[in-house]
């Protein structure tokens, strides 16, 4: 009975294959690819198999694609003709080797990826660049550009950024590092590109200095603007009338740029008053300009990176009037001048606080239990080349800070005792981070971490003090050698999980790394051959 029925089946299935074959094919709007997988597509019918995955829409396979890493984008637009076309015409991210001998192929490359609106040209610093008419041929071909970045490109010009900026004009980020235009290629960008909301710039060599410098902004630019970030620029300042302009300016970041700032500043605030987030590290600024900062009364970043003429004083102005502040990193650069008194006028005036980095700083056990008890948001902290933390003040912290989530030790005089106070206290500790503490054991780790199976506990006890503390985030953002707090994810919070998650490592770090794998394959090889020998 089974078999009759599966006779009639295959009958039926053969009768309908024939009718298929047997149907008028009309091939007017057809192209030869198109018709090639028509007839791939009739033989997998006449086989008994459907192929479903040349059905979908186009979008719905550009949908699949941009969900793909870079490498198998690459390999699915191999697969044939259509996915070729589709990811080429999907991708909207694209990273160039900028050097001189990339203009002829430019046509080619923009004519599969006409849809691109993110663009990042980096050239080795050994290499010649691309010109001002790769760059403008560019330009002509990706008018939709939203966000440009550029390394190295030195052979760029004054006259070739205007080119670019007059047919880009809906730029919205643009980012340039050791380029050699100056004063006037970054004033016709301002001038042209009235969307622009992110400008990042670092080294730019064209910028002359001294009074002379010809001074850039605002333009059309500064009313959109929402982050400025200057990174080792001789005469920073000449960016003084940009940043005075942009009223609407969220985030300023401020790296190793000369000059007096404490000049500028009270001139800034006096027309930029809604800033949320200012980065400055090795810059000239003293309490005077932190007093003209404190009037930013919706403050909630504030990096303080080695600028010693920063002191108690003008910690608490900034404190007293930015009562939303958020995270504070400081730097102290061992000057002495920051303590507890400017983290006690945060204590008193800053409740949510959730975020504090300490580096070179000697608070104690007063200034942290008054942080502890009064910002009940603290949950990520970090202490670094403290010479007055200790395990009392270990302690202070495990009884007080209900709301830690992640603590950081680094280069302090703790001891396992401080870790056996953690057994006990921090009932919302996730993840804890020893480094350099002399006094704190393998043993101690251990045993912290055997107390709370669901605590991950890194500790390197490395003593090379040749490493020296760094709070600098001048390289992109990351932290070279200071304090990265990653975002914290499920998967991590376990006994297991020993490794840390942090990804700022220093190349000190990736070294040391290398260094002890080669001497362990080199002990394994010893082992080995003796064990012949014998």
């Amino acid at each position: 009975m089974g078999q009759s029925v599966s006779a009639a089946k295959l009958r039926n299935r053969r009768d309908w294959n024939h009718r298929q074959r047997s149907k008028p094919k009309s091939t007017a709007l057809i192209c030869p690819m198109q018709a090639e997988e028509t007839e791939e597509l009739e033989r997998s019918n006449t086989d008994g198999s459907s192929d479903f995955i040349s059905d979908l829409p186009d979008e719905c396979l550009a949908c699949i694609f941009q969900s793909l890493s870079p490498a198998d984008r690459k390999r699915c637009s191999l697969v044939c003709r259509r996915w070729l076309l589709i990811e080429g015409q999907s991708r909207h991210r694209i990273s160039l080797n900028a050097q001189s001998d990339l203009q002829p192929l430019i046509p080619s490359i923009f004519s599969r990826f006409d849809a691109v609106t993110k663009l990042a040209l980096k050239c080795d610093r050994r290499s010649v660049s691309i010109g001002d008419d790769a760059l403008v041929l560019i330009s002509e071909r990706c008018r939709n550009l939203t966000r440009l970045k550029l390394r190295a490109c030195r052979d760029l010009t004054d006259a070739g950024m205007l080119a670019f900026a007059k047919n880009c004009k809906g730029l919205k980020k643009l980012s340039c590092g050791s380029c050699a235009f100056g004063a006037k290629g970054m004033n016709a960008v301002l001038d042209n590109c009235p969307a622009l909301e992110e400008l990042s710039v670092k080294r730019l060599r064209g910028i002359t200095d001294g009074a002379a410098a010809e001074p850039i902004g605002p333009g059309v630019a500064a009313a959109a603007l929402k982050t400025i970030c200057l990174k080792e620029l001789y005469n920073g300042q000449c960016f003084g009338p940009l940043i005075i302009g942009a009223k609407n300016l969220k985030s300023l970041k401020l790296f190793r740029c000369s000059g007096d700032w404490d000049k500028l500043f009270p001139l800034i605030v006096e027309r930029v008053a809604g800033m949320v987030e200012i980065h400055m590290e090795r810059i000239q600024v003293s309490d005077v300009g932190l007093a003209a900062i404190s009037n930013c009364s919706n403050l909630e970043i504030l990096h303080l990176v080695k600028t010693p003429e920063c002191t108690n004083a003008g910690l608490g102005a900034v404190a007293e009037k930015c009562n939303l502040l958020r995270k504070l990193h400081i730097d102290g650069w061992k000057a002495n001048r920051i303590g507890d008194q400017g983290l006690i006028a945060v204590a008193k005036s800053c409740p949510n606080l959730q975020e504090l980095v300490l580096i070179g700083v000697n608070p104690t056990k007063l200034s942290l239990e008054m942080l502890a008890s009064n910002c009940p948001n603290l949950e990520r902290l970090a202490l670094c080349g403290s010479d007055t933390v200790g395990d009392a003040e270990i302690s202070c912290i495990a009884v007080k800070c209900i709301a830690l989530k992640k603590l950081c030790i680094k280069n302090c005089p703790v001891s396992d005792h401080g870790m056996e106070a953690l057994a006990s206290g921090c009932p919302n500790l996730v993840k804890v981070k020893v480094k350099k503490c002399r006094g704190v054991t393998s043993e101690g780790a251990d045993w912290l971490r055997a107390t709370r199976g669901s605590l991950v506990v890194n500790l390197d006890i490395n003593l090379d003090m040749g490493e020296h503390l760094d709070a600098s985030a001048s390289d992109g953002g990351a932290q070279d050698n200071g304090i990265e707090f990653p975002p914290m994810v499920g998967s991590q919070i376990g006994a297991s999980s020993i490794a840390s998650s942090s990804t700022g490592r220093s190349t000190s770090f990736k070294l040391l790394g290398l260094m002890s794998g080669r001497s362990f394959v080199a002990c394994t090889l010893r082992r080995l051959a003796s064990s012949s020998r014998s």
